[in-house]
């Protein structure tokens, strides 16, 4: 497959043709924290944007208040996302804290009660890269769970279509030391919300294997294991002292392993399009058609659409935070047979599916 620019390239972009098929009619456009290219992410209107746009599923990052209380948060940390550091009835609780093995300092979810995080006002993660997104700053809080789904209902029976959530557990072992097991409040809260079926358009993911496995035992929900690039340990196998890393976990036993409890993979995506020497895509991995061969859908991340974030060759001029051409990174994923793809950007990506798959008259995406 040839994939071309809008703009000129100092050389054109070729990605050779995959043996990997998609194993869904139509691959899924998933909002990475909701539509975080147009509204700050993780928060009701982020998602409700990313609705609009046509996405098939939403993406949420689960964290535990000190009540146990399931809230939509990719970090821990809380000054980066919120305004918690202009908050001084909360300036007690800053400390330092060791999250998965990283000395961090600030204020933590784990350490506010759900009353007090609902005090904060939300406001934009890249303020330099994305400041567009900062005239919605303080306009929203942080969701609980709970919210997030009762919106998602609310927004699919008001458009005659359901729109899926895919639910990140995080630092899912460091909330079991702190005594917040994430897994219990989770199937609570899907059972609330009547979505703890197996037709449900739910899915489970997590970075750490312990999480996921535990749950493969207790819902018949699909499960997807993240995996980061090769090198790189998962946080449970690390404080278990097991030496596999995610590499490990990408070789034909370690598939074969992940394939007992999971359903499917999330891998980061230079690890389906690498980049060479010069941080250019070209040819994909196998790691698709591998993980296919053991029925596993492969959901890639996080696709965005400044130059920054983008392969050297899918890059329009010198300027890191303008918009490159993003569309070809996600057809080349496409051609590399990926299930899904989950980004910033989703009315690019949707875009760039049009263009890259026939028109079917359905959908078959997670949980269907």
């Amino acid at each position: 497959m040839t994939v071309t620019r809008e703009a000129p390239l100092d050389r054109p972009v070729e990605v050779a043709p995959s043996s990997a098929a998609s194993l869904v009619l139509t691959p899924a456009v998933v909002a990475h924290r909701g539509a975080s290219g147009h509204r700050p992410e993780h928060t009701l209107e982020a998602y409700r944007t990313a609705i609009r746009m046509g996405v098939d599923d939403i993406e949420l990052d689960l964290v535990a208040t000190r009540d146990g209380v399931l809230v939509a948060r990719h970090d821990l940390e809380l000054s980066a996302t919120t305004d918690v550091a202009d908050r001084p009835e909360l300036a007690h609780l800053r400390r330092t804290l060791s999250v998965d093995g990283e000395v961090q300092h600030g204020w933590f979810v784990q350490d506010l009660t759900l009353a007090q995080l609902k005090t904060l006002a939300a406001r934009e993660r890249m303020p330099l890269t994305r400041p567009g997104n900062t005239a919605y700053d303080g306009a929203e809080g942080v969701p609980t769970l709970n919210e997030v789904l009762a919106m998602v209902g609310a927004e699919s029976a008001r458009r005659g279509r359901t729109v899926g959530v895919l639910l990140e557990l995080k630092h899912a072992t460091h909330h079991d030391l702190a005594g917040l097991p994430l897994d219990t409040p989770l199937l609570r809260d899907l059972a609330r919300h009547g979505l703890d079926h197996p037709w449900a358009r739910v899915g489970i993911m997590s970075f750490e294997t312990t999480v996921l496995r535990r749950l493969a035992g207790r819902t018949r929900l699909p499960i997807i294991q993240l995996v980061e690039p090769s090198s790189c340990r998962p946080a449970d196998l690390l404080a278990a002292g097991d030496p596999r890393t995610y590499g490990d976990l990408l070789t034909p036993e370690g598939l074969a392993w992940i394939d007992d409890y999971a359903d499917g993979i999330g891998p980061h995506k230079s690890m389906v399009l690498p980049c060479d020497a010069g941080g250019a895509i070209g040819a994909p991995s196998s790691l698709v058609r591998d993980a296919h061969r053991h029925g596993l859908t492969v959901h890639v991340w996080t696709v965005r659409a400044e130059n920054r974030f983008l392969p050297s060759n899918l890059r329009r001029g010198t300027a890191p935070d303008a918009p490159g051409d993003m569309g070809a990174e996600v057809r080349a994923l496409l051609a590399a047979g990926v299930d899904g793809v989950i980004t910033d950007h989703p009315e690019a990506a949707l875009a760039a599916l049009r263009e890259s798959v026939a028109p079917r008259s359905h959908r078959r995406t997670l949980g269907a």
